[in-house]
């Protein structure tokens, strides 16, 4: 079984549309707070520290594909599992599962990789997944 982080979300009134229900957009915004929740649980620095020792800016997102069940809306507490579902030599998979107690509500997958910045650029290149931060992370 993978490492699986479990990030706690409390939905707000702003979170949702006129009809009361969690305005899509927001499961995304979840999903990412927890992608970078997860790799700080699992022991790794804050992207800004790890861009001022590494040059690792972080891990943008690359490819999403998410899948909504049911709805949520304000005053509930969701839970977002959080694991990485497959390495590869430059990018990785994230799996989300949104869930209000037995209920899932969303499930994500997030193609992302690790970048820094190309030399006198802002421009962000992909390099191999580095081997400590993955070792942390299994």
């Amino acid at each position: 079984m993978p490492r699986t982080h479990l990030h706690r979300v409390d939905v707000h009134f702003g979170d949702c549309d006129p009809a009361g229900i969690v305005f899509f957009p927001n499961f995304s915004r979840w999903m990412d707070q927890a992608s970078l929740a997860f790799f700080m649980a699992c022991g790794v620095p804050p992207w800004r520290e790890l861009e001022r020792t590494r040059g690792i800016v972080g891990t943008p997102l690359l490819e999403i594909n998410t899948r909504f069940m049911k709805p949520a809306t304000y005053g509930e507490t969701l839970e977002v599992h959080t694991h990485v579902e497959e390495w590869r030599a430059k990018v990785f998979i994230q799996h989300h599962r949104i869930v209000r107690g037995d209920d899932v509500l969303c499930e994500g997958r997030e193609v992302r990789a690790f970048v820094v910045r190309e030399p006198g650029s802002y421009r962000l290149k992909a390099i191999p997944v580095p081997e400590d931060i993955r070792a942390l992370c299994e």
